[in-house]
């Protein structure tokens, strides 16, 4: 079986060109599974795995819980989201009490930046990223580069806009870091109080113009403005942010080619994107729902398999 470089997911700019290509040739072979009559395989059924949530969840939450059971694994649910947990050491007296049950993989959603680098280092457990801070939100990049190669055929190559609240977004500087290894080319649309002034660093493209972000681009990937991350005004009002940065069906119509939607949930209909465009044909929104689960199959089996081998 063809081996991961890593031993954690902790994050996109931990994971080579080829550690990405055997997790989608893994999740080729997940995706199949999850469409048979029988959903389930009994590849993890010796492994415990612990959902650790210290922030609200509940797609990313029920999509790891959906592949860690069609993989036969032991599940156990935790959810700080309402406690003051903060990263420390109350953060490694909770998992050591959770490790003491003999997990053997922890996933985590965390809100400080860095906090399932700072557990993977500490414990002996695999360690799954889902979602730290404004830092990374590793399978929701690869799940969303899956969906552009299922439709497109392949990501390299591609040229793929990412709009909306990039500052707040762990979702595309995930995003940015995965299409990038794969080959593709990326630019960021929104305000430019919204744009985090390191990104040229990045090698990306700015756009202010969405138009002109949509013409140039054959991916468009819409993110919702974080509110709940925004501690100052960034824009006067949401009215005017959808006026500038919504995307409807008459600027998707309007634009010289055809281009694909994406979106990584939950939509604010009516704000980024209209009700008309999330349910159009060139949107990618469900498929890329249920590429989640296969995507996150496959990480889960892949690190699985590392248990106790190294």
């Amino acid at each position: 079986m063809d081996r991961l470089s890593v031993d954690h997911l902790t994050g996109i700019k931990e994971l080579t060109k080829n550690d990405i290509e055997i997790i989608f040739k893994t999740a080729d072979a997940f995706k199949e599974v999850i469409n048979r009559p029988i959903k389930k395989v009994p590849s993890l059924r010796d492994i415990t795995i612990a959902n650790l949530f210290f922030e609200n969840s509940t797609r990313t939450r029920l999509s790891f819980e959906l592949a860690e059971k069609r993989l036969s694994a032991d599940v156990v649910n935790f959810s700080a989201a309402s406690s003051s947990v903060k990263k420390g050491e109350t953060l490694i007296d909770t998992v050591n009490n959770i490790l003491s049950m003999k997990v053997d993989m922890v996933v985590m959603r965390h809100a400080s930046p860095g906090a399932a680098k700072f557990l993977a280092e500490r414990i002996d457990a695999k360690v799954i990223n889902a979602g730290d801070g404004t830092h990374e939100h590793p399978t929701q990049a690869l799940l969303d580069a899956f969906s552009i190669r299922e439709r497109l055929g392949k990501v390299e190559g591609k040229k793929v806009v990412i709009v909306g609240d990039i500052l707040h977004s762990r979702v595309a500087l995930s995003n940015i870091y995965c299409l990038q290894k794969l080959g593709a080319e990326v630019m960021v649309c929104g305000p430019t109080t919204l744009i985090p002034k390191y990104i040229h660093e990045l090698g990306v493209k700015v756009e202010h113009d969405l138009v002109k972000a949509l013409e140039w681009c054959d991916v468009a990937n819409m993110l919702r403005i974080q509110l709940e991350r925004q501690d100052i005004k960034y824009f006067p009002s949401i009215r005017e942010y959808s006026m500038q940065y919504g995307l409807t069906k008459e600027i998707l119509d309007n634009l010289s080619k055809k281009i694909v939607i994406m979106h990584p949930g939950p939509i604010n209909r009516g704000v980024e994107i209209t009700s008309e465009v999330a349910d159009s044909d060139q949107a990618i929104i469900l498929n890329q729902v249920e590429n989640g689960v296969a995507v996150r199959m496959a990480v889960i089996y892949l690190l699985a398999s590392k248990i106790n081998r190294d």
